[in-house]
């Protein structure tokens, strides 16, 4: 029988797991000893905080990061096969989703090895949940052009999706290029469209605000640094 390739959430910042996640996820990092992981520090912090009684020693870790060989990561669910469950683990949220891993997830499908995702915290879906836009039709960008004149007709052609379709667009931003983001999404918008920022989410810093592009105009939050989501509604 096949091994399962189990899909674990982790916390979007220094939250206690079991408050934002279900003991169901706990008791799986208890049972895993083989992990595809985007980062080997971070991961075993989050499987000591979540599962401390977890023998470190006896964790096998696959590193997915920009340096992983192709070659190599096609091998990472052989131990399947041996009926041995492999979980992937995210750095930050869910897995494949903004993140590492669908190349993974993938592979397991043509593999006919099952997938099983965790429930956890997604901060893409968390904000589109709170912003009191549309979430029948919405759209999920990734990051707009960091060129400045390319991220301006990037962002007036979202405006124009999102009037055309009736559709929310949402998409992120490198943390430390999120102030020059609200500069040019202020710029840009028309000052009838709707803006929702959420930042720090799940966590005390928490703050998450949806107003017309004209009110935001005499609004400085917080940006620097911080993980941050962006949904525009026209």
């Amino acid at each position: 029988m096949l091994g399962k390739l189990y899909l674990i959430p982790t916390t979007l910042g220094e939250t206690e797991p079991l408050e934002v996640m279900p003991l169901s996820v706990k008791k799986v990092v208890e049972q895993i000893d083989y992990y595809i992981v985007e980062n080997e520090k971070s991961a075993r912090r989050f499987i000591k905080k979540i599962a401390p009684k977890k023998s470190q020693p006896s964790l096998h870790l696959m590193l997915l990061d920009k340096y992983a060989e192709e070659i190599e990561t096609l091998r990472y669910l052989d131990i399947c096969k041996e009926g041995v469950n492999v979980g992937l683990l995210s750095e930050a949220g869910v897995p494949a989703v903004a993140d590492p891993g669908a190349s993974i997830v993938k592979m397991a499908h043509q593999k006919n090895i099952q997938v099983v995702p965790l429930v956890g915290p997604s901060s893409i879906l968390m904000a589109m949940m709170s912003s009191g836009m549309n979430g029948q039709n919405f759209a999920f960008n990734g990051y707009l052009p960091i060129e400045k004149g390319e991220r301006k007709k990037a962002i007036k052609e979202l405006e124009r999706l999102s009037n055309d379709k009736n559709q929310s667009q949402i998409f992120i931003e490198t943390p430390y290029r999120n102030e020059k983001m609200f500069a040019d999404l202020k710029a840009a918008l028309s000052p009838t469209t709707y803006l929702c920022i959420a930042v720090d989410i799940t966590l005390q810093t928490e703050f998450i605000k949806t107003m017309l592009v004209k009110d935001w105009k005499h609004q400085q939050p917080d940006l620097h640094k911080k993980p941050a989501i962006f949904i525009i509604q026209k």
